[in-house]
């Protein structure tokens, strides 16, 4: 089948909802600032786009979930629909279940770009695993991270042992460590702790920082403050 896809630059956009679509890049045009844009997805009421990534369409695409568990699926399986449609991923990860929801997806094509997969949950363990681990992952799924009770994983980013890991919390506290720091980790282990939290005090964000790159904090009420 992946011979008769063209292997095209697509946009991957996932709602809150769990509806999925793959769309060409083609779809958007560039736009000048002032411009209003274009409807990227059509959303149901209470729901809203929270994944959007750029990939090629004979990329493996990772797609984790916050009770911990992650798929792999190539990125032409998406349904390829228009700018206002959209499929629940239930119906293609049919081993979902009910209530699970997505958390991250990561499209990766050549797996020596990335050595790993640095992962953070809710309340501030991290855990590193070499991207090998996930050479079987299939539709079916399989545990990714061992989360306590309470827990979600709710970050996947790929890193290599020379970058470094941000994590920043809901009070405005942040930590950088080297990813070397932490050690890597079999699949169904539980991590270590990346950050201390204090009581009420909950991880809301993970960065992957490389050299000479600096950090844009944006809080919620739309202030922002570059590093």
């Amino acid at each position: 089948d992946e011979q008769l896809v063209a292997d095209e630059d697509v946009v991957i956009t996932l709602s809150s909802r769990n509806y999925a679509k793959r769309m060409p890049l083609s779809t958007y045009r560039a736009q000048h600032r002032g411009g209003r844009g274009v409807i990227g997805m059509q959303t149901r009421e209470e729901d809203d786009v929270e994944h959007l990534v750029v990939a090629r369409n004979h990329d493996k695409l990772y797609v984790f979930t916050d009770r911990g568990r992650v798929f792999a699926l190539k990125a032409y399986e998406l349904p390829d629909a228009s700018r206002t449609a959209g499929t629940p991923i239930q119906n293609i990860l049919e081993a979902m279940q009910q209530g699970e929801r997505v958390s991250a997806l990561v499209a990766i094509r050549d797996t020596s770009a990335a050595q790993f997969l640095m992962m953070a949950t809710r309340k501030g363990f991290v855990k590193k695993t070499a991207l090998s681990e996930y050479a079987s992952v299939r539709r079916a799924g399989l545990i990714a991270i061992a989360l306590r009770k309470g827990d979600e994983l709710a970050w996947v980013a790929p890193c290599g042992k020379d970058d470094r890991i941000i994590l920043a919390t809901r009070k405005g506290k942040g930590i950088c460590f080297k990813a070397s720091d932490a050690r890597p980790m079999g699949r169904p282990t539980q991590g270590v702790t990346g950050i201390r939290l204090q009581k009420g005090d909950d991880v809301v964000g993970m960065g992957i920082a490389r050299p000479r790159t600096e950090v844009l904090s944006v809080t919620e009420n739309g202030y922002g403050k570059r590093t």
